[in-house]
């Protein structure tokens, strides 16, 4: 029988962190990352008016939020990519995940994956199983999940040292190049090694279904590797989305990154808010209004039926040991 999700969400911080002694470590600056004003956020040479409404949305979406926020999307269908505070460091907490994943499907190059790999691919990505990321986190070791990392030219990652998984370093710019990795690039993974990571990503347990997802189309895919964490030096909270939508002739990818929040649920929000913007811009064009999205009077509000387990998730307190 599955687990519950009180019992899943007291598995040591299921959305990131690989080691929680933190109490220690400085809190990050709370200002908004610089970003030149005149900077459009999305751009396109074949779709310019597509990219100037999707900025707007996108503006207008984090219009008033108080967290800290990068963003990057990338449609190659339509050419459209967007980039803000693309070069800004976030704590990944679980979205690490999908490097650890990745990492392992290049480490095999083609060949199948052992028992033990399965064994914890599985849970690692489904159900953001901490211990199986561990496992895997050892058993690869630094020096091979680097060489991925140069491989893919995610190269403003740095990894969380002494076992602190969680703790890595990441960017908006890097996680859509391991996207772009996971989907469209062919000289990383193999075609079968893509395919199996997506139906990972595909198949997140319902309660972790949140963020980049909201507000997908009908008939298109979700793919999605979140990560959520509560630094108990600050108290405040990370969360972060990756998200794959494919189908029905769409393809587009999308990266959200979140810190400072006073609640898990403001982050999500924020998420959300462009999330949805990017599904009806990218998600609809071009496209008949009988597949519109999931939106409408009906739809709660971006972060409304998110998982709210501020209390129940396992927070590390200081002095907490590693899973």
């Amino acid at each position: 029988m599955a687990p519950s999700f009180k019992a899943r969400a007291k598995r040591a911080l299921a959305g990131g962190l690989g080691a929680v002694a933190v109490a220690a470590l400085a809190p990050l600056g709370i200002a908004q990352p610089a970003a030149a004003a005149t900077t459009p956020i999305c751009t396109s040479s074949s779709h310019p008016a597509l990219a100037a409404k999707l900025s707007r949305d996108i503006k207008s979406a984090l219009s008033g939020r108080t967290d800290t926020y990068a963003l990057a999307v990338s449609d190659p269908r339509t050419g459209v990519t967007c980039s803000l505070h693309a070069y800004h460091q976030f704590d990944s907490a679980s979205v690490v995940k999908a490097t650890i994943m990745a990492t392992v499907l290049w480490k095999e190059k083609g060949k199948y994956l052992t028992q033990f790999e399965l064994d914890n691919l599985h849970p690692m990505i489904e159900s953001s199983d901490n211990t199986a990321a561990t496992n895997l986190w050892n058993y690869l070791g630094t020096a091979e999940i680097n060489a991925f990392l140069k491989k893919a030219g995610m190269t403003n990652t740095v990894l969380g040292s002494g076992g602190y998984w969680g703790l890595t370093q990441i960017t908006a710019r890097d996680e859509m190049r391991l996207l772009d990795v996971l989907t469209d690039r062919t000289d990383v993974l193999t075609p079968s090694a893509k395919s199996f990571a997506q139906s990972l990503m595909a198949h997140v347990e319902t309660d972790q279904r949140w963020g980049t997802p909201y507000g997908t189309p009908k008939g298109v895919t979700a793919h999605v590797k979140n990560g959520w964490l509560q630094r108990t030096a600050t108290l405040d909270w990370r969360v972060n989305s990756l998200g794959i939508f494919n189908g029905s002739g769409r393809d587009y990818r999308m990266v959200v990154l979140t810190d400072h929040e006073s609640t898990e649920g403001y982050g999500i929000t924020t998420i959300e808010r462009v999330a949805l913007q990017v599904h009806r811009d990218l998600g609809m064009y071009g496209f008949k209004a009988a597949v519109a999205p999931r939106v409408g009077a009906e739809q709660p509000q971006p972060g409304s039926d998110a998982p709210r387990v501020e209390t129940s998730d396992g927070s590390p307190q200081p002095g907490s040991v590693r899973d």
